[in-house]
């Protein structure tokens, strides 16, 4: 609000430009109706090793350098747990064939929300490590950031945490306890736009870096980019594909990238202006939540 009353970008509020261009990843998305969408055995780009290699090509052609997935077997409404035997060999798997896609031509980025036991999530990343990815992201719950360090102990994959935690002093918990080396607030949830300035400044000040999270639309990754174009220890920006398709309708002039990276925008505010007739006309009319739990987390 201040930054348009001011008629200048957040950012230039916020200590000016650090960055030109803001490096982007995706996830792995299935195509409806192509070859990366479901097949008649239930197969897709979340638990096929072939098609996801495939999806993460076709990202890298794009222009990605980054891709993202989460094979390592469903979300649990219980606390962590052991992974299978068949989800750690699955997840090898996955992560194996696109590396052998890609080569180095993009990281990959290990997602799990949290599933697992300090244990379990060490089984996990010692079949993984071979493949180099990026990050290991919240291997345990993270209410337990000691807990968190075990694992950031025992693997040389690098731990990334943060989209479910709020405010300076659970992010403080984590960096105490160096349980992550890569922080994720999502502004959606971590305090917004200054309380986030501050959980990158004391991230910073640990040799920390930050990859803000963005699981809720266009909105929130505006804000992502507006600070994060401020922060040296600024990483990586998850973006949702190339922000077109329904995200770009949702706002009068559409989040720019090109070539893998965001180009900020140095239009006042959050440099983007909601298309609110495009929002009425498209209410939300289901019930599912956003990484829906499960009561029979082990299905066969």
């Amino acid at each position: 609000i201040i930054g348009k009353e001011a008629g200048k970008p957040a950012y230039k509020l916020l200590g000016g430009q650090v960055h030109e261009t803001l490096r982007s990843y995706t996830y792995l998305y299935p195509h409806t109706g192509s070859v990366h969408s479901e097949d008649a055995r239930g197969q897709n780009v979340y638990n096929d090793p072939d098609m996801a290699a495939a999806c993460a090509l076709e990202y890298v052609e794009q222009g990605f350098n980054a891709v993202k997935l989460d094979p390592a077997g469903p979300y649990t409404a219980y606390d962590g747990h052991q992974p299978r035997l068949i989800d750690i060999d699955l997840s090898a798997r996955m992560i194996k064939a696109i590396r052998e896609a890609v080569g180095t031509r993009a990281d990959i980025l290990f997602g799990t929300h949290g599933q697992f036991t300090a244990s379990g999530a060490l089984r996990m990343a010692r079949a993984i490590e071979p493949y180099d990815p990026l990050w290991f992201e919240e291997p345990v719950p993270p209410d337990m950031p000691e807990v968190m360090a075990q694992v950031a102990r025992g693997t040389s994959i690098p731990i990334a945490t943060g989209e479910r935690l709020t405010t300076k002093f659970e992010f403080a918990r984590v960096i105490e306890n160096r349980a992550a080396t890569i922080l994720q607030p999502d502004l959606g949830r971590s305090g917004g736009i200054l309380e986030t300035k501050k959980i990158a400044a004391m991230a910073e000040a640990y040799h920390i870096q930050v990859a803000p999270h963005c699981y809720c639309g266009p909105i929130v990754g505006a804000a992502n980019i507006q600070l994060a174009v401020t922060l040296p220890n600024f990483l990586i920006l998850e973006s949702l594909k190339q922000w077109d398709g329904f995200h770009a309708t949702l706002l009068k002039k559409k989040i720019e990238w090109q070539d893998g990276n965001v180009i900020p925008s140095k239009e006042p505010g959050l440099g983007v202006e909601l298309n609110e007739e495009v929002c009425e006309a498209h209410p939300y009319s289901g019930k599912d939540l956003h990484l829906q739990m499960m009561q029979t987390p082990l299905m066969p």
